[in-house]
């Protein structure tokens, strides 16, 4: 592989400090269960820039950040079976699980103990190329360009899992309190499977979008729906969002919050809580809410909105999201 270039976070600050720096980087040979990949394109995430901007502690410095990877495989490791050179893979947010725990061998990798993440403990995708464990690299439908597919990787798969959780079925009424790129794609997911969909938003664009793919309704952001909702899904890192959508919530609902960092939770009086209504976070993801948003993806179709940056311009990107002017996901293209 020749040389290539990254966008490396060695100390966090503000977005509009410009925390990444564009830096030559030679691209390392796989290790013997590893692929490397030339990256096509990788999205940018909300939690990318928590993560440049010292909301989420970093886990090493200096590193390249991204976990929405789309690239073809370069060189493939002494050990590794079933990849050749050439194929397309993607990478997720889980980039290794130790599959020994308890908790893996129950099939909840996302909570290993000893998991390593993308763009957190190793490098990620805001680079010319990537290396990633084969056995967690993940095979991509036909049908998605290399652009499209990128926010599938996070937003479409955290959001599956939140929309899992719920436990909701046909006919239930779902609140999304937030709608960026992870929300866009929750939605046409419940909507395939007959779930109707009451959408919060502080954006006039996202509440125009948000009936467009199908929402039943939509208002400002801690504007309470006109029926009582089965269950919620709060996308904003902000806790008022999320006493907001415990206080639309039917008796025995259950509010998910999807988010890695929340600023707090405020204060709220206990009757919101009462007749059974429920909290609870949805932390990372497995491969197997992966395979499973991926089929889904290719069976509905799902679409995605896509705003392009190259790789030199990763801090706009990440000073476009943190103030909220993205028309869709963010994503670099190398």
């Amino acid at each position: 592989m020749v040389s290539g270039r990254a966008a490396v976070l060695r100390r966090p600050r503000p977005a509009r400090e410009l925390p990444l720096a564009i830096e030559g980087s030679e691209p390392e040979p796989p290790g013997p269960a590893d692929l490397a990949l030339g990256v096509s394109a990788c999205g940018v995430c909300r939690t990318d820039l928590q993560l440049c901007e010292g909301d989420l502690r970093a886990h090493r410095l200096p590193v390249v950040p991204g976990h929405q990877i789309v690239g073809r495989v370069a060189q493939v490791g002494d050990r590794v079976q079933g990849w050749k050179i050439g194929d397309r893979a993607g990478v997720c947010w889980l980039a290794w699980a130790c599959g020994e725990c308890d908790l893996c061998r129950e099939g909840r990798e996302n909570l290993c103990r000893r998991a390593r993440f993308t763009g957190w403990d190793v490098d990620g995708g805001f680079a010319t190329h990537a290396r990633v464990n084969a056995q967690f690299a993940l095979r991509l439908p036909e049908g998605f360009c290399d652009l499209d597919a990128a926010p599938l990787l996070c937003g479409g798969v955290i959001g599956h899992r939140a929309l899992r959780l719920t436990e909701l079925t046909d006919g239930a009424r779902l609140g999304l309190y937030g709608f960026g790129a992870s929300a866009r794609i929750t939605i046409q997911v419940a909507r395939h499977l007959g779930i109707d969909c009451y959408v919060s938003s502080r954006g006039q664009a996202d509440r125009e979008r948000a009936l467009q793919l199908g929402a039943a309704w939509t208002g400002d952001t801690l504007e309470a729906p006109p029926v009582a909702l089965d269950a919620a899904i709060t996308f904003a890192p902000i806790g008022d969002v999320v006493v907001a959508a415990l206080a639309a919530l039917a008796p025995g609902g259950r509010v998910i919050v999807n988010a890695i960092h929340l600023d707090r939770i405020p204060e709220f009086p206990y009757r919101l809580l009462w007749q059974e209504r429920r909290i609870q976070s949805v932390a990372n993801v497995t491969r197997r809410d992966a395979e499973e948003l991926l089929a889904l993806a290719a069976e509905i179709p799902i679409t995605t909105d896509t705003e392009v940056h190259s790789l030199e311009d990763a801090n706009l990107a990440l000073k476009r999201l943190e103030a909220g002017e993205l028309a869709g996901a963010a994503v670099l293209a190398p």
